[in-house]
Order: C-alpha cells, then sequence, then structure tokens
C-alpha cells in the first residue's frame, strides 16, 4: 500500500507562503547549486539535496492539492509538477470550463475521497499531499504517514500556514531524516499512531 507524504518547502516560523500566496524566497534553495534536480536545467541544488529530492520525487505516484493552489497556478497549463503522473484536486467545484479532461487531473470532493483516489492511481507509489489547509486536514484526519518540510532560514512572519488551521496537536516521531542542502534543512518525521 502505498504511503500518504504531507510535504512543502516552509519558513522557520511555519509559512509557505505570505497570504497573497507570494513564497518569497522559499524557493531559492532551488536554483542555490550546481546539481541539475530535473531535466529542465533550471532547478540546481546541492548535491545533498539532490540525494534527498531526487529519489522522493521518482516515487511519487499522486499528488493531492487544493483547489486553490489549482486556481493559482492555472492548474500548471494540464501537466502536472514535477513530472508526477497524476494530480488530485481537492474540489467542491468541477473543473473550469474549457479544461481538457483528458489531462491527469482528477477532481474530487473531500480529503479522504482525495487521499482514497490518489492511492489508486499511485499503487504502491507514495502519495503527496500538499502542505496547508488540505494537509492539515488530512493530518487531522488521520491520512498522513510521514511529514517532509524543507525549512529555509528566513522569518516571513505571518501568511499560510505549513499545517493550514489545524488547531489540536499531533505527535510526529523524532525526525528520521535531517538533511542538509545549500539555504535548506530537509527534515521527515513519520506520524506518530
Amino acid at each position: 500500500m502505498s504511503k500518504v507524504v504531507m510535504y512543502a518547502s516552509v519558513s522557520v516560523d511555519g509559512f509557505i507562503a505570505a497570504e497573497n500566496d507570494d513564497p518569497g524566497p522559499l524557493f531559492e534553495w532551488l536554483v542555490s547549486g550546481e546539481v541539475a534536480l530535473d531535466e529542465s536545467g533550471v532547478l540546481k541544488v546541492s548535491q545533498a539535496s539532490y540525494d534527498y529530492v531526487r529519489p522522493y520525487w521518482d516515487e511519487i505516484g499522486a499528488t493531492v492539492a487544493g483547489r486553490h493552489v489549482f486556481d493559482i497556478t492555472d492548474g500548471w497549463d494540464g501537466v502536472p509538477p514535477g513530472g508526477v503522473d497524476h494530480l488530485v484536486v481537492v474540489s467542491h467545484r468541477p473543473p473550469p470550463e474549457g479544461w481538457d479532461l483528458e489531462a491527469p487531473f482528477h477532481f474530487v470532493d473531500g480529503i479522504k475521497a482525495a487521499v482514497a483516489k490518489a492511492r489508486e492511481l499511485a499503487g504502491d507509489r507514495t502519495v503527496e499531499v500538499a502542505a496547508g489547509d488540505v494537509g492539515g486536514q488530512c493530518l487531522a484526519a488521520g491520512l498522513i504517514d510521514e511529514v517532509r518540510m524543507d525549512v529555509i532560514p528566513v522569518v516571513l512572519g505571518s501568511g499560510k500556514r505549513f499545517f493550514g488551521s489545524i488547531d489540536t496537536p499531533h505527535l510526529l516521531e523524532d525526525p528520521d531524516v535531517v538533511t542538509r542542502g545549500n539555504r535548506v534543512l530537509h527534515l521527515r518525521y513519520p506520524v506518530r499512531r
């Protein structure tokens, strides 16, 4: 069965973007090194970051994201980011008018249905859940197996929270991976059951 991982880059004070959705310097680590992370050659990271991120990206079979992220990215022009095969969009609305229904995007109403659909699509590969409101809801519902965060040395002060609006404690295990890259600290926490 697939593992479900909540993931994003995050400021040291716990934000994944400003209130206006601007990530600011949170993605600078993706262009701070010498090793190409993907075929585009645009993303270049340190060797340590490559060794941590590339194998993870290769194991992702489906990603779950909220409709807000889908809308602000213009649906990634119908191509899931990072070479992922399928993207499941949590939405109470249908796809936008004129959307290519052949694109590997699946619109699902509710987090439980979204994770179930993503697991079906991913097979035995990893299901990634975008951090933020959808990720926090999935954690609160007990659907997350692991939390991964790329911690960036910046204090944003306010914005969109990594765990969304979650307001109750949830215990994680000690980090089983701590990797230092250029301008980033990669952390991986199993979720305590």
